[in-house]
């Protein structure tokens, strides 16, 4: 038993880091920046793959109960945010700056349980979001790209041209870890109790589909692609198959982490996949990272790898 949760640990890190190594090349180093279209593409080949392995009996579906889709819809919608202004983000951020900046998500799921529900926090939980909150509240001021961009400003009016590229480069991650904390919150404790962890992903890939094929018009990415460069070219699409593909097996092995282990045990995975992923990034992409910055980034790891030990004390 304890060889099958290894394993699954492992492929799970495999997918993770994968996954978001694909994704940065297509957003960053082929520029493929029309969020609607690769976010449809990757939700469709998903909710795909996900329909025919329960006609073929590998996963079991139960969202036929009307009141149970409508009850998760508000969950649905929050997912879209997250996959919209989570690939905005990635194509501007290093990875380990996006990373660092999306687990605001979990201060706003503890700030919940503590003043909306609340819920007893541990002094080791408090610190793991202080940790977490300053990272993120310090990296705006700090990555390399920022301060290049207020280089380039000049002096005044230089510090509304350097606010102006700072918020334009960090608001959508700050959306997403908005939308992430408000969906894990619905997750954790409003979901339908009939509804599975696969059964929601059955009804956010639906509605993603269905979503960003209607957006992609009025944000002009339907014919904004056709300039796309790289439209016709063999590595782009061997890269936008292996991200629909790889984010399918990302979502299949998370839901397999968290049958499988504890709580605890699963924070801890999903640390160490992306603590690989960030490092393994910074090799293979262009991520100029300062001495400020690394500080932001060693102090949001602390505060990540404090909330993996109070969730293993179970506090």
């Amino acid at each position: 038993m304890c060889g099958r949760r290894s394993l699954v640990g492992l492929t799970f890190c495999t997918c993770y880091l994968a996954s978001y190594l694909t994704n940065k090349y297509v957003l960053s180093v082929l520029k493929f920046t029309y969020p609607t279209l690769f976010q449809g593409w990757q939700t469709f080949i998903g909710g795909l793959l996900l329909h025919v392995s329960w006609k073929l009996g590998w996963v079991e579906i139960n969202s036929s109960s009307r009141s149970n889709v409508l009850t998760w819809l508000p969950a649905s919608v929050l997912f879209v945010g997250i996959i919209y202004a989570g690939s905005r983000a990635l194509s501007r951020l290093a990875v380990p700056v996006f990373l660092t900046l999306h687990n605001v998500a979990e201060v706003i799921i503890c700030g919940y349980q503590k003043c909306f529900r609340k819920e007893k926090t541990s002094p080791v939980k408090i610190c793991s979001a202080l940790f977490l909150l300053a990272a993120a509240g310090c990296l705006p001021f700090n990555d390399e790209k920022g301060a290049r961009q207020r280089h380039l400003c000049g002096p005044f009016p230089g510090r509304f041209c350097a606010n102006s590229c700072m918020a334009e480069r960090h608001t959508p991650v700050t959306h997403v870890a908005s939308f992430s904390g408000a969906y894990k919150i619905l997750q954790k404790f409003q979901k339908p109790s009939a509804l599975s962890d696969i059964d929601q992903q059955y009804l956010n890939y639906i509605f993603s589909v269905v979503l960003l094929a209607f957006a992609s018009h009025p944000t002009g990415d339907l014919f904004s692609v056709l300039d796309f460069p790289f439209l016709y070219f063999y590595r782009f699409h061997g890269s936008c198959c292996a991200s629909g593909f790889l984010g399918f097996f990302l979502m299949f092995s998370t839901v397999k982490l968290k049958s499988l282990l504890a709580p605890g045990q699963c924070a801890a995975w999903i640390f160490v996949a992306k603590v690989i992923t960030a490092g393994l990034s910074t090799l293979l992409f262009d991520a100029i990272l300062t001495n400020a910055t690394l500080g932001c980034l060693l102090l949001g790891g602390l505060g990540e790898a404090l909330l993996v030990f109070s969730e293993q004390r179970g506090s």
